[in-house]
């Protein structure tokens, strides 16, 4: 069911103002993502038009998306493509969902750093699992998965972690049999939380002494070496959160459970429920009190921030391959695993193929594919429109 409304019409309602009292920290890429979001589907953009494969029906002008990847609307397409590329990879055995979060102290120094400390979160967290499953003490053998950042809670706040999906077990040192975990639980998650921050809080001295660090604004103070290091004290003092969710099934349940996690945004359309007198209110999830659903009312001008919080550097990539898995010989350990293991039953590939058919573009008469007939600019499409209204105007 479409939404009473969407983030694009906060931002025609309210973008201009916003713009105009946050000069002072917004970035061009902050004013991209804003444009990219309002104009995404709309006539500014262009426009195609398509055809049935199958009845011939055709669709009057479709707008185009914006396809920045912060857009509510544009990520359907990229997932799909995601997800399919992943159905060539699925192994039979159940998989593991391990997430890694920053603390909050690290909040503010994060956001002043985005591109250093979210790859910093990835090679922190990646180092950790790679080394804790190579002990023989917990598994004993090289792994593989990837890994999806997230920056947001479910009340819009700046909330960094990352979550891995991993098949459950491993390639032994000589590549010769496929190791299983000993236990439910896979690896020790105490053990998981305690590597992971010193690991993180070892990257950031490095970054520290070789002066990448922007300390910049409220962050001035960190300069000081006594201080930084009074600042990293108070980190090691904090119990870093990791958490391993339930296993969930093999191969034929694993990509409808991912679509959940990739090529997400901050907020969905569809949690927006109201929108008057400069407030917003939406839907949010909180976890802290058994994952109630509650309503959450914000200020335009705050709604904003909040979602703005969450853009990506440019050109950061925000899913990363690891292990076995890593791009470099991705192909090569996965044929091998999927020979030690056993290749995927024919149902799970049946159930695998629903998915990517799933948000197919289709007739909205006979359900045939639609294929583009013509693509118009936004100038056609304003004269086409007004094109017709002096026709109109005339008869």
């Amino acid at each position: 069911m479409r939404p009473p409304f969407e983030v694009a019409d906060i931002i025609g309602a309210a973008g201009k103002g916003f713009i105009e009292n946050n000069r002072s920290w917004l970035t061009t890429m902050h004013l991209k993502v804003l444009s990219a979001v309002e104009r995404c589907r709309t006539a500014a953009l262009g426009g195609h038009k398509d055809r049935c494969s199958q009845c011939g029906h055709v669709v009057a002008i479709s707008y185009n998306s914006c396809r920045n990847r912060h857009c509510p609307k544009c990520l359907n397409h990229a997932r799909e493509k995601w997800l399919s590329a992943r159905k060539q990879e699925l192994l039979a055995v159940p998989y593991m969902h391990i997430v890694f979060t920053l603390p909050h102290t690290l909040s503010t120094l994060a956001l002043h750093n985005k591109a250093l400390l979210y790859t910093l979160l990835f090679r922190a967290s990646a180092s950790t699992l790679l080394e804790i499953a190579a002990d023989p003490k917990h598994l004993g053998a090289k792994i593989g998965f990837f890994s999806i950042l997230h920056t947001w809670g479910q009340n819009l706040l700046h909330h960094p972690h990352i979550h891995c999906v991993i098949p459950a077990g491993g390639l032994s040192s000589d590549r010769k049999a496929w190791i299983s975990p000993r236990y439910r639980f896979f690896l020790p998650c105490g053990v998981l939380s305690r590597v992971f921050r010193g690991k993180f809080i070892s990257g950031l001295k490095r970054a520290y002494r070789q002066n990448k660090l922007n300390l910049a604004g409220d962050l001035h103070s960190l300069r000081d070496k006594k201080s930084f290091h009074a600042f990293l004290r108070e980190l090691h003092q904090h119990q870093w959160v990791v958490y391993s969710k339930p296993p969930f099934g093999g191969a034929n349940h694993v990509l409808n459970y991912l679509a959940r996690y990739t090529h997400r945004v901050a907020i969905s359309n569809h949690r927006l429920v109201a929108l008057s007198d400069g407030k917003v209110t939406f839907r949010w999830k909180d976890y802290a009190h058994g994952n109630q659903q509650k309503l959450m009312t914000v200020t335009v001008e705050e709604f904003l921030r909040r979602f703005l919080l969450h853009t990506l550097p440019r050109g950061f990539v925000r899913i990363r391959f690891f292990g076995y898995m890593a791009n470099r010989q991705r192909k090569e350990l996965l044929t091998i695993c999927r020979e030690l293991i056993g290749t995927n039953s024919e149902s799970e590939k049946s159930d695998l193929t629903q998915v990517d058919d799933r948000n197919a573009w289709l007739c909205p008469r006979c359900g045939g594919p639609m294929v583009v007939i013509l693509r118009l600019t936004a100038e056609q499409i304003a004269w086409e429109s007004f094109g017709r209204m002096y026709v109109a105007d005339t008869s």
